[in-house]
């Protein structure tokens, strides 16, 4: 009977301990760890933030139309660690002369780009991409910016800093870095 008890107690206090906070505040934690709490179980999209950029977005540069897709996943994480609303993102790139550069449409959702989080302005949202040239450091996050409910959406990509494993000398990233790719809402 104790047994019984002491596993009751057991899950009834584990249920009243798990934490669910906000994307806002793990936003803050950027700025100011001290406001990070300790070990949440799940940071939940509460107030709809992600909602903004679910869709269709379409937008041309350098002669090469961008397609991306973003839709909203709740709960993602592995077993034991924090679960997270968050965005995937698919992304179709097109040449001028209508030749598929680049699509993962196709992939699953664990193998697309994974939402990150948002800057503590909460107008620009973190993905992860990366693209077709792993070697030559063909990754980093995209910036998508969106400070309202307008259907344009701005992304940039941001190289992140890693090892080449190969001559990259002529090589360009799949998307361009530091560049803004201007979209709209299809």
């Amino acid at each position: 009977m104790k047994n019984i008890f002491f596993i009751i107690l057991t899950i009834f206090t584990t249920t009243f301990n798990a934490q669910t906070v906000s994307l806002e505040t793990m936003a803050q934690c950027y700025s100011n760890p001290q406001t990070c709490p300790d070990n949440p179980e799940y940071v939940k999209d509460v107030n709809g933030l992600l909602d903004k950029y679910i869709g269709t977005w379409k937008g041309t540069l350098d002669g090469k139309t961008y397609e991306f897709n973003f839709i909203k996943k709740q709960n993602v994480g592995e077993t034991g660690k924090t679960k997270w609303d968050i965005l995937i993102g698919r992304l179709k790139i097109t040449n001028a002369n209508g030749v598929v550069e680049f699509n993962n449409f196709n992939k699953s959702d664990d193998d697309a780009n994974l939402g990150y989080n948002f800057q503590p302005n909460l107008n620009t949202y973190l993905v992860w991409f990366s693209g077709n040239k792993i070697g030559c450091n063909d990754s980093g996050y995209l910036y998508l910016r969106k400070p309202d409910t307008s259907t344009k959406l701005k992304i940039d990509f941001y190289q992140m800093a890693d090892i080449i494993t190969e001559d990259c000398s002529n090589v360009k990233t799949t998307i361009p870095s530091n560049k803004i790719i201007n979209l709209t809402k299809q």
